[in-house]
């Protein structure tokens, strides 16, 4: 019934009278707060970005409410604008360089500094901001400084893959910061590594003598030795501690020394679990055993640098509970790892070296039946090198696993028969990334093409979000990516295509794709002006010696004024004049409402 025809029945329902008695309509506060009452339960991103377009009284109720900001770009949007639009959140997730970064092939001094979202953070929210989480951003010394006096309520911080501080700014922050709970420093690149002992802040020292409210430390990253008497009196005062990682200067006989202190940790990172030469190596073990044992909450475990093969028995203890194993740090044979890995039937995640072998993986999947995500790292992780595992391994983990979830695998040797029974082993797959050194290597078994068994991958796992592909692909396999893969959000390629026609397929048909990372492949302008009907719903775009010209990167700056584009070469070459048909070794494109970035270096020009 349309509503021009009212239903007459609705009008024999209706009072005889609409007097001035009757209940008023809602008033704008009246739904505002029940709005903001209605809001607070929504936590997903995705969703508050929903809520915010439905009309103005949503988006300023949905910006007044909102607790947790994540930008993954942060030049694509004005600090202050960003802060000012969310007055009141308590958490900041911010990522700066692009990924690539973490392989060499974004130059030093590319840019990604916090200094500008220190100072907006501190002139406009400073009362609420509670925690940060930095990823491959540049923070100084006097940006942590600026943290710790700046923001009352703060005490929470982890910071992974960032640079451009030292001791002097840890120093300044955990000095400050009367409520500090977390303080993660995970794979950064430390200012002051190589300094000499009397430049180096002891910055354990700083915690004030009250500080009792600490939950988590990660320091693994820093290479030189920390006042163990201060850690040690740190912990003791810390009834709240769980996560505790250490680094490399920590010796076994230290590790018992805290964990004596901690027992009540679910999140461990060893130093270097060796003995050192001047102790009894029996006594040692036993010591090493007793503490392991003591620790029944423990669920998370990495570390164990420079491993002896005989102190490997002494974690069995918590081998059963653990959820994690991080191995990534011991370079270990699968024949050490078996009689571990056969104690660890609840692990959800397992990072390795790839030194444990196809055998070690076979072993894990006859075992770890729960795991949801495998990472295998390369030992040597040069073109060159012969690698330890191959296709039997990625064979044996399908097999076994089939709970997996998400699976990173760095290999030498390949066969599509491997990779197409990863798809049908284990179908809920949502990260999917195989890294084949080497470039453009075959099937291993026919020598042709590994189409077939990534083609079978997007087929196969619906739910598929990231996807890594490399070894030798041709256009055809890239028509599979446009043909099923409507899921994938981000996907890296690695020596991949024949033709710009490769491109064509993915852009026009991963519908959902927000980031694209290409390196090493034959696109050219042709493949690159293809997309640009859709670069304005991606994040950004990833383009490394490829076959570009600054005609065509000039083109899609000029068709899309509100995508940066920036051409980046190496520090010592600078750019001082872009002809059109100069190459372009690589491409950055990212979607900005801030516009072109004020503090590029010289190596990088932005059309």
């Amino acid at each position: 019934m349309s509503e021009e025809e009212p239903d007459d029945s609705d009008e024999h329902r209706r009072p005889a009278t609409t007097s001035s008695s009757s209940a008023p309509p809602f008033s704008d506060q009246v739904l505002e707060n029940v709005l903001e009452t209605v809001l607070q339960f929504i936590t997903s991103p995705c969703d508050r970005n929903a809520c915010s377009l439905v009309c103005r009284l949503w988006n300023r109720t949905e910006a007044l409410t909102r607790q947790h900001l994540v930008v993954g770009n942060l030049y694509s949007i004005n600090p202050t604008r960003a802060v000012t639009r969310f007055p009141n959140i308590q958490s900041l997730s911010l990522k700066g360089r692009p990924r690539f970064a973490d392989f060499g092939l974004v130059p030093p001094g590319w840019g990604a500094g916090f200094t500008a979202w220190g100072k907006a953070l501190v002139g406009i929210c400073a009362g609420s901001v509670k925690k940060l989480v930095l990823k491959r951003v540049t923070v100084s010394n006097s940006d942590l400084e600026l943290i710790g006096r700046g923001l009352p309520s703060f005490g929470d911080l982890t910071l992974i893959c960032c640079d451009g501080f030292g001791s002097t700014g840890i120093g300044a922050l955990v000095e400050n910061c009367k409520q500090l709970r977390v303080l993660d420093l995970i794979d950064c690149d430390i200012e002051d590594d190589n300094s000499d002992d009397l430049a180096l802040v002891d910055w354990i020292s700083k915690f004030p003598r009250t500080h009792n409210c600490l939950e988590s430390l990660s320091f693994e990253c820093i290479s030189y030795a920390v006042n163990l008497d201060a850690l040690e009196s740190l912990i003791v005062r810390s009834p709240n501690l769980c996560r505790l990682r250490v680094n490399s200067h920590i010796t076994i006989s230290q590790l018992c020394r805290l964990l004596l202190r901690a027992p009540q940790l679910t999140h461990l990172g060893t130093g270097m679990f060796c003995t050192p030469g001047n102790e009894n190596e029996e006594m040692e073990a036993k010591d090493v055993e007793a503490v392991f044992g003591s620790m029944k909450d423990l669920i998370y475990l990495s570390g164990l640098r420079e491993i002896k093969p005989e102190l490997l028995p002494t974690i069995y203890p918590v081998c059963g509970q653990l959820t994690t194993l991080n191995l990534s740090y011991a370079v270990i044979s699968s024949e050490q790892l078996k009689p571990v890995i056969r104690h660890c039937h609840n692990l959800q995640i397992f990072w390795t070296l790839d030194t444990i072998g196809d055998e070690g993986l076979k072993a894990v999947a006859t075992t770890c039946r729960d795991l949801r995500e495998l990472r295998v790292f390369p030992q040597d992780p040069s073109e060159e090198s012969e690698g330890f595992v191959s296709d039997l391994g990625l064979i044996y983990i399908s097999e076994g696993c089939r709970k997996l979830r998400s699976i990173l695998y760095f290999c030498q040797l390949m066969t599509n028969a491997a990779v197409i029974a990863m798809s049908v082993n284990c179908p809920d797959l949502t990260v999917f990334r195989l890294c084949i050194m080497g470039r453009h290597r075959p099937d291993r078994s026919t020598g042709g093409p590994m189409d077939e068994g990534f083609g079978e991958i997007v087929k196969n796992c619906k739910k598929l979000r990231r996807l890594a592909v490399s070894g030798l692909l041709t256009d055809r396999a890239f028509g599979l990516f446009g043909k099923y893969g409507k899921t994938i959000r981000t996907l890296s390629v690695a020596f991949g295509g024949n033709s710009d026609l490769a491109l064509k397929y993915v852009l026009e048909g991963c519908h959902n794709l927000q980031k694209l990372e290409i390196r090493d492949s034959p696109f050219s302008d042709a493949g690159l002006l293809a997309g640009i009907g859709h670069f304005y719903n991606m994040r950004f775009v990833w383009l490394n010696s490829c076959r570009l010209t600054a005609r065509g990167c000039r083109e899609v700056a000029r068709r899309l004024p509100h995508m940066v584009v920036e051409v980046i070469e190496e520090p010592f070459m600078g750019i001082p004049g872009l002809d059109d048909d100069d190459p372009v070794e690589k491409l950055y494109m990212y979607r900005s409402l801030a516009g072109p970035r004020d503090d590029a270096p010289q190596f990088v020009k932005i059309l």
